[in-house]
């Protein structure tokens, strides 16, 4: 299971037994897999100053889950088609969440221990805030750029009647610049091909004689020049009409038709060289290929980019850190439950399977009964009522408990 138990008793004899008797009723009834965690001794200041800290470590707590969370979404929607490998790419110090929960150490370095509580916990704030912050940034422009490139290559799919042309007439398909003669393209039907090429120039007068040319098709018909005079457009149009042939409206502007070529090549460059890894698929036809058909199945190819690096970089730093406060959590609710001096044994349950987290729970609450007797007695009924309160074994623990669940982030 993708679950962990944070739990903690003080380290007296008696409770040193506790734990002994936890582990060996665990380990013979296959509940859970039970290690130490390991907790530097903190400056504690006042008492009064950590039930302040408690109640900001318990909102960083929940701030930092909902980072990772939204940072491993982050890597599902960038890495597309390969989601199988989404695990891989969510690590902590380069080792599986699971190993690095199961081996946790705290890191010095990062974060000294030896500097007062409130010094160690704003360290671990701002990192976290700043990593929401470059979080923002960057998938907001992943999404803008994301957005824009989709709205373009709506562009060039579905069908003549509806897709942009851009990539696929070129130049030297039109007569331009002409005072009297001018280019039409007219979609004809697939089955009408024949009856096109026989009777394009009679439709009306003054049609150029063999001035028509089929520069694209799809699935339904293709895409045919023609050149007339511009007197006759609208003769031209209606006698096409009649004959089930479609003039297509469309004007040659050399200018904005690079643009867009232009604008569609770097939406795809910045995504490939900025942004995305996975295998992302373009039609035949986009500006990209040389062949400016429309029909052609997709084509893909494999892109990297510096988004998923550093959302792997950062959500490893984002985990590392949710960790690290779990361990602060602990260390400042035993001291408020336990008291001075600091003396207590911090320990981390991996239950088997999920069907035994009731009765792993039953244990825990047993073995350390005594931490609490009033409130444990109520919890080993079935449910006690309480003036105001209704207790139940999920309700309350006579022990120091935190819970780490990474089942969401699979």
């Amino acid at each position: 299971m993708s679950e962990f138990w944070l739990i903690s008793a003080p380290r007296d004899k008696e409770n040193l037994q506790a734990l002994e008797r936890m582990n060996t009723v665990t380990s013979k009834s296959n509940l859970s897999y039970n290690t130490k965690f390991t907790i530097p001794d903190f400056k504690v200041g006042t008492l009064d100053s950590l039930v302040g800290l408690s109640d900001e470590l318990a909102k960083l707590d929940i701030f930092a889950e909902s980072l990772i969370r939204r940072m491993a979404q982050s890597v599902v929607e960038v890495m597309e088609d390969s989601k199988g490998k989404v695990q891989e790419n969510l690590l902590a110090n380069g080792v599986d969440l699971t190993s690095f929960v199961t081996h946790f150490e705290w890191d010095v370095a990062k974060y000294p221990a030896k500097q007062p509580l409130v010094s160690v916990v704003d360290i671990l704030a701002k990192q976290l805030a700043q990593i929401e912050i470059d979080l923002k940034s960057r998938t907001a422009a992943y999404n803008t750029l994301k957005t824009n490139l989709e709205n373009l290559e709506k562009k060039s799919m579905g069908n003549l009647f509806t897709r942009t042309l851009s990539d696929i007439v070129s130049k030297e398909d039109f007569v331009l610049d002409s005072e009297y003669l001018i280019t039409l393209l007219v979609i004809v039907p697939k089955p009408s091909y024949v009856q096109w090429q026989k009777t394009y120039e009679s439709l009306s007068d003054m049609v150029v004689p063999r001035s028509t040319k089929l520069i694209a098709e799809d699935k339904e018909g293709g895409l045919f020049t023609v050149t007339l005079f511009r007197k006759v457009i609208d003769d031209f149009k209606t006698k096409a009409k009649e004959n089930k042939f479609t003039v297509r409206e469309f004007y040659y502007d050399e200018k904005e038709i690079k643009r867009e070529r232009e604008e569609m090549t770097r939406l795809l460059s910045d995504k490939k060289q900025q942004y995305q890894t996975s295998c992302v698929a373009l039609k035949k036809g986009s500006s990209t290929f040389p062949d400016h058909k429309v029909k052609g199945s997709p084509l893909s190819y494999p892109l990297q980019g510096p988004l998923l690096r550093w959302l792997k970089v950062h959500f490893s730093e984002a985990f590392v850190a949710w960790i690290h406060l779990k361990a602060l959590r602990v260390f400042v609710e035993s001291v408020l439950r336990y008291g001075l001096p600091v003396n207590f044994q911090a320990v981390l349950l991996q239950p088997h399977k999920k069907s035994c987290t009731k009765r792993l729970r039953q244990v825990l609450n047993s073995v350390f009964r005594h931490l609490d007797e009033v409130a444990a007695a109520s919890i080993l009924d079935a449910s006690v009522e309480i003036p105001g309160l209704q207790l139940s074994n999920q309700d309350y623990f006579p022990y120091v408990y935190f819970h780490i669940d990474l089942s969401l982030l699979d």
